[in-house]
């Protein structure tokens, strides 16, 4: 590992118009019912968790999309983390295949600063960004968007906010079965 550079842990997840249900109260004897529109849009962000050389800091960033995530979307959101972190950046993501191929290879060649590694396969447990999306699921849990539109806005709002909040990215990076990292 390079001294003094920023450690990222990456990852996408999806976001569909159907709500993720959770547990939630109701009134004995009545199950709660969630209505919701049979609709299959769906919003793909990506996102991560930096973690700054001092390791005092940790940044949320992300992109959203209304289409899935290739390989010109990824160069997009790495070239957005070059431009907000300085010095050396190690990302650390899953094996992906959007995490490959020449587009990639092409956009390392071009910022010799950026270098990337890969999670052991089958192993989002240690992925840290893993608990972004755990969070902002649990968040989403049991609404009812009326669109892709409503959606979004809801979405962006919650990454936004687990973004200004410290303990929640800390949290992220805790719920992971890496080793203790954080002071």
């Amino acid at each position: 590992m390079r001294l003094g550079a920023h450690i990222v842990f990456a990852d996408e997840s999806g976001f569909l118009l159907i709500p993720p249900v959770r547990k939630t109260w109701a009134p004995r004897g009545q199950t709660p019912i969630i209505k919701h529109l049979q609709k299959h849009q769906s919003i793909s962000v990506i996102s991560a968790l930096s973690v700054s050389p001092q390791r005092k800091r940790i940044g949320l960033f992300f992109h959203m999309h209304g289409q899935n995530i290739h390989h010109e979307e990824v160069c997009c959101f790495l070239r957005h983390l070059l431009g907000h972190l300085r010095g050396h950046v190690i990302v650390v993501w899953d094996n992906g295949g959007i995490h490959k191929g020449e587009p990639i290879r092409s956009f390392l060649r071009q910022h010799p600063r950026l270098r990337l590694e890969a999670f052991p396969p089958y192993a989002p447990e240690l992925n840290p960004d893993e608990g972004v999306w755990s969070q902002a699921k649990n968040s989403l849990a049991n609404g009812r968007p009326d669109s892709i539109d409503t959606l979004w806005l809801h979405l962006f709002d919650t990454l936004y906010a687990m973004g200004c909040s410290q303990n929640d990215l800390r949290a992220c990076i805790q719920q992971s079965d890496l080793p203790t990292f954080l002071p």
